[in-house]
């Protein structure tokens, strides 16, 4: 008797652990994207441009 007992509780937890869950929709958090801009003027070349005149001026002093 104790052994159908025994068998009946197993089968009960298992049977409740196998219905867990609901149908309710999960909830899902949106990705996150960070998007890197770059600007359209040519930045990267002002500074060579001046480095250039710098050194034009000071040619021309000499």
């Amino acid at each position: 008797m104790k052994k159908v007992m025994l068998v009946a509780a197993v089968a009960a937890l298992a049977a409740t652990a196998a219905q867990a869950g609901s149908l309710a929709d999960p909830i899902v958090e949106p990705e996150i994207v960070v998007e890197t801009t770059t600007s359209s003027s040519s930045a990267g070349i002002i500074v060579p441009l001046l480095f250039i005149a710098a050194v034009g001026a000071a040619i021309w002093l000499l």
